[in-house]
């Protein structure tokens, strides 16, 4: 990025984020409107029972957020993203949802129609408790969304006015992909064993988009973090196998790593590789998290370096912090290659960002083009064997 674009960066960075929480139940929207009240750089711009009167107020208030929740009468948050969708406007939605297996195929569902990302919604005993537990999750959020607002300005220009009426749909507009780069590689006949990926906020919809292109003979397992909690990982698993030719679940303890397979990491737990009896499983362990993040991409790749060596391919993809970033290091030390997804096409470019500046992916890919990229290294093989 060019300094004037830094400088129109930082710049924006420090516009206040407009809010307009949508959600059926009263004592929902006025905790949620304390919490963001009390938050830097965050306007509450208004209120909304259900999805009907938010698409109103969406054209009088003009906000660049929604709180939305997922199940509320007349019209509920999946039909909010809809009609959104369907009228181009850009207005993201953080979707406050229930730690339910209900809850969570929502979720999913909301996540791959746009939303930016989920907060579940706080049981704890106290409202205290609750407040404080909204007040840092949601607080994580917007500072991430803030980051991608500017970056969003920064490469497509500002977001388009509402229309008139949030009735007549207009159509969608594509973004042209900028050229992405490649590093050169040492061809040989010694090919990759095993592709290990990494993924956070923006990850299902990416995942969704990104997996299906990917063959049934692709001759090698994909293991996957996706930063999420319990059940939604199962979720997002069940949901993927119906799109894509390999076969997609959460993973077990002690399942075989074995091609055609894409294994998910259970959320709440830390998922490695381990050689047993001559094979290659998975563990699934209740270790504490790395990088605040349980399960985390580093403890996956770091077991990956360890097993698979230069036999790997490395893929880190959109999301907020830097979880992945000495995974990445220690794949690349071993002579595995590293393939990272571009700042256009991430929502948030936070994950990708520091193997890419420390000059360590050998691939930096825009989204639509990573599938093509990993079945290029499996196919050809990119190491010279030990």
């Amino acid at each position: 990025m060019h300094r004037d674009e830094q400088r129109r960066l930082q710049m924006n960075a420090e516009d206040t984020i407009r809010v307009l929480i949508v959600d059926d139940t009263i004592t929902y929207r006025k905790i949620v409107s304390e919490v963001l009240a009390d938050l830097p750089g965050v306007e509450v711009v208004g209120t909304a029972a259900n999805g009907k009167i938010a698409l109103q107020k969406i054209e009088q208030l003009r906000p660049d957020l929604l709180t939305l929740d997922l199940e509320m009468p007349e019209m509920n948050g999946l039909d909010v993203l809809r009609r959104l969708n369907q009228s181009g406007i850009y207005v993201q939605a953080i979707m406050l949802s229930g730690a339910n297996t209900n809850g969570a195929n929502l979720t999913m569902a909301a996540l791959k129609l746009g939303a930016f990302d989920f907060v579940l919604k706080p049981t704890n005993d106290t409202v205290e408790k609750n407040v404080e537990y909204l007040h840092h999750e949601l607080g994580l959020k917007i500072q991430a969304f803030a980051r991608s607002k500017c970056v969003h300005t920064i490469l497509h220009g500002p977001a388009p006015a509402p229309p008139h009426t949030l009735t007549a749909p207009h159509p969608h507009k594509e973004v042209a992909h900028v050229p992405y780069t490649q590093h050169p590689f040492e061809i040989s006949a010694c090919k990759p064993e095993v592709v290990a990926l990494g993924i956070s906020t923006g990850g299902p919809a990416s995942l969704t988009r990104m997996l299906p292109q990917l063959p049934a003979n692709l001759g090698v397992p994909i293991l996957i973090v996706q930063h999420m909690p319990p059940v939604f990982t199962k979720s997002l698993a069940e949901d993927l196998n119906h799109r894509c030719a390999l076969r997609v679940c959460e993973a077990c303890d002690g399942q075989p790593v074995s091609p055609g397979n894409v294994l998910i990491a259970p959320g709440g737990k830390q998922m490695k590789v381990e050689r047993v009896d001559g094979h290659i499983a998975v563990r699934i362990t209740d270790d504490p998290p790395i990088n605040s993040c349980k399960p985390s991409v580093d403890y996956l790749f770091r077991s990956v370096s360890e097993i698979y060596g230069r036999k790997a391919v490395g893929v880190i993809m959109t999301g907020m912090g830097n979880d992945g970033a000495r995974g990445c290091r220690e794949m690349k030390r071993q002579g595995a290659a590293i393939v990272a997804q571009d700042e256009a096409t991430c929502v948030i470019f936070g994950m990708p960002k520091g193997p890419i500046e420390e000059g360590i992916a050998d691939v930096v890919a825009p989204l639509d083009n990573i599938a093509l990229e990993i079945i290029r290294l499996v196919g050809k093989g990119v190491y010279a064997c030990k």
